[in-house]
């Protein structure tokens, strides 16, 4: 393929096509290349390692929002993209251009030379880029597996945050959460804030922190949350998650004690924990700087409200632990007297029956959806791994070969039922089922 005047999708084939393997662990060859490029350092930015199985988007959109009300430049990293490549480099909450990211590729390739590096390994050598040329006062880069092998590994940070840890990619991280906590503990480095937001965290990982000197500072340890009182008498622990419905909630560390704050759009378990590194990192930013930044706070695909009647919320949740969250969200609807339905679709190797499971009891109808990617599992697949649950409640299910069928279908229904403003239907299973509905529904007249 002629590169130079190549546009980006063409780039995104080439990528594609030049390393036969999606996901390469190791630090070798990504290091190489960022050497000779030199953006194996970012000596003008403190740079922010996320790690965790789930809340890393979320944790970095957080920390950026309030980074940015407090006058800081971010430049954030993330992975995967929905809709568009450039999803996945944003400087000061702007999507690079194209030019910006071609320019980058061509480094890269011009680099490497004979070393074959990923689809992936690529993308993040192409944020160190830019962030290399753009010199943001803050860089906050999202793990993309694990840690200690990631390609975002390959930049010693300033400090790190840790949310979730669960199963999920096995293949790659270990059967056990203490094989998982391991490899996500390998992103912490000596002499520096390590915040961890899992509270039942793997013995594995205090034992790397312990090992390399890393200063932790772990949730229900070192700092704590909890939503303020409802009503009278009534106090929700910490760990309550709950979307934005108006109250407030509390945070308090030993280098810091907040009130009365927002409760956010996004998780509160990871807005913990970006805030507790916040008040220890950047102790000048002010209580009103952190207030805007957790209000305007928003991530595309993560509990994300597009339809007020019937109401429609998109997620990437794919993992049991994600999935476990948004039932509890949906269980706040359910509770409000509205009747769920879910339009479905799963990568085949995730832990479909598990993550399904997760709703028994809170979704009265599915669609199944056989998403168009080689990855992809089929309506039949999904409705085989439901079956083989242990259902307490009786569901009604439907099967379709395309997203475009399945939302038909459901327009369809939704509008002959005679209490639509008690519907809700949650989209989710993965980012391609989110862009795959996001298509479906901005072409709608």
């Amino acid at each position: 393929m002629d590169l130079t005047s190549a546009s980006l999708n063409d780039w995104l084939e080439h990528l594609l096509a030049i390393h036969p393997a999606e996901i390469d662990m190791g630090l070798g060859r990504v290091s190489q290349v960022a050497s000779k490029l030199g953006i194996d350092k970012l000596p003008n930015s403190q740079v922010i390692t996320v790690a965790g199985t789930n809340g890393k988007g979320t944790t970095c959109a957080m920390l950026e929002s309030i980074l940015r009300q407090a006058g800081k430049s971010v430049g954030v990293y993330s992975s995967p993209h929905i809709n568009h490549f450039n999803e996945r480099i944003r400087v000061n909450q702007q999507d690079v251009s194209d030019e910006l990211i071609i320019e980058a590729f061509q480094a890269i390739e011009q680099a490497r030379g004979d070393i074959t590096i990923t689809y992936f390994e690529f993308a993040t050598l192409a944020g160190l880029y830019v962030f290399g040329k753009t010199q943001p006062n803050v860089v906050l880069l999202e793990v993309g597996l694990g840690g200690r092998l990631d390609a975002t590994n390959l930049i010693d940070s300033d400090a790190t945050i840790i949310t979730a840890i669960d199963l999920d990619h096995q293949e790659y991280l270990g059967d056990t959460r203490e094989d998982v906590g391991r490899e996500k503990a390998g992103v912490m480095r000596a002499n520096c804030l390590s915040i961890i937001g899992e509270p039942d965290l793997p013995e594995s990982v205090m034992a790397v922190a312990k090992d390399i000197g890393s200063l932790v500072r772990r949730v229900g340890h070192d700092f704590s949350y909890q939503l303020n009182e409802v009503n009278p008498g009534e106090t929700l622990p910490y760990d309550e998650r709950r979307l934005n419905d108006g109250h407030s909630w509390r945070f308090s560390s030993a280098s810091a004690e907040y009130h009365q704050l927002p409760v956010p759009s996004l998780p509160l378990p990871n807005a913990a924990s970006a805030l507790a590194l916040i008040s220890e990192f950047w102790p000048e930013i002010t209580f009103e700087q952190i207030t805007q930044g957790f209000a305007k706070a928003t991530l595309s695909g993560r509990i994300e409200q597009v339809s007020e009647q019937p109401v429609i919320l998109l997620d990437v949740a794919h993992n049991p632990h994600a999935a476990r969250y948004l039932a509890a969200q949906l269980q706040r609807y359910q509770a409000q007297g509205m009747n769920i339905r879910a339009i479905c679709g799963m990568l085949k190797d995730k832990d479909i029956a598990s993550v399904l499971a997760c709703f028994d009891g809170v979704i009265s109808h599915w669609d199944m959806v056989s998403l168009d990617n080689p990855r992809g599992a089929t309506a039949n697949e999904l409705t085989a791994a439901l079956q083989s649950c242990d259902l307490k409640q009786q569901v009604s299910l439907n099967q379709f070969d395309s997203m475009e069928l399945a939302w038909q279908s459901m327009v369809t229904s939704v509008s002959s039922s005679d209490s639509q403003a008690n519907e809700l239907i949650i989209v989710f299973g993965s980012f391609f089922t989110v862009a795959a509905f996001q298509a479906c529904f901005q072409s709608m007249p």
